[in-house]
């Protein structure tokens, strides 16, 4: 009963954090991890829990959703597809072992490139006109997305205002909209490769399906400094958490 409450309120605030900004997986991979769930099943099982909160949340952002400034949506979309795919094929030749060495180095990554995302895309504004350079930024962030999930929304979020975005509902929108298309081809890989504890994607799925709409449509309520303040706190935290285990 304590894993069912467990994985149902680490689901349901998933969706909403993904619908919002990203970092869903610092919630439930942690959470599957604790159920006994082995790392790279519970990277898989995660992913696949968090499909109906991406789902709804690109939903809720519809009439918001554009996209970046120099590339079309077909292309953006075709790059989401290859992208998650060859990063779930990556992930089904990953032993766990390797897996849990990288996990806290990836959450950290994931953690600071969205604290100082902002800075980051100052920096670099107008380096990324090239066709050729969004396109293979897109690629990376959508093979990271499909090996690992992690705080993808936020990777998403840093590149598209790299690309040029400045609405945050537009780019949560593309954000939703980009996680369940890599999602749902790594969740079939994940599946045909026998990752993924059904049992348990169950359980969460309902769970980040509710969180995922009704984050999408608190967003617009909250300030974004909070969203940000309290998504780079999250991510500390279970970065912190994974280096100690």
């Amino acid at each position: 009963m304590f894993d069912t409450i467990l994985l149902l309120v680490a689901a349901f605030v998933a969706g909403a954090l993904n619908a919002v900004a990203g970092g869903g997986s610092f919630l439930t991979l942690p959470a599957l991890v604790l159920t006994g769930i082995p790392p790279v099943v519970a990277n898989a099982t995660g992913t696949v829990a968090l499909l109906p909160g991406y789902l709804s949340g690109a939903w809720g952002f519809r009439h918001d959703t554009q996209a970046p400034p120099g590339l079309s949506m077909r292309a953006l979309l075709g790059l989401s597809l290859l992208g998650g795919g060859l990063g779930a094929a990556l992930l089904l030749v990953t032993p766990d072992v390797t897996f849990r060495r990288v996990v806290p180095w990836l959450l950290l990554l994931a953690t600071a490139l969205f604290a100082f995302g902002p800075q980051i895309t100052q920096s670099l504004k107008g380096r990324a006109g090239n066709p050729l350079a969004r396109g293979l930024s897109v690629l990376a962030v959508t093979i990271y997305g499909g090996y690992f999930n992690g705080g993808l929304g936020i990777l998403l979020l840093a590149l598209f205002g790299l690309l040029g975005q400045s609405d945050l509902h537009a780019m949560n929108g593309l954000k939703n909209r980009v996680s369940a298309l890599l999602t749902v081809i790594a969740a079939g890989l994940y599946a045909w490769g026998g990752l993924v504890a059904w049992r348990e994607a169950t359980i969460m799925m309902g769970a980040a399906l509710l969180g995922g709409f009704l984050g999408a449509r608190g967003a617009r309520r909250l300030p974004a400094m909070w969203l940000r303040r309290g998504i780079v706190a999250t991510g500390l935290t279970m970065s912190a958490l994974f280096f100690l285990q």
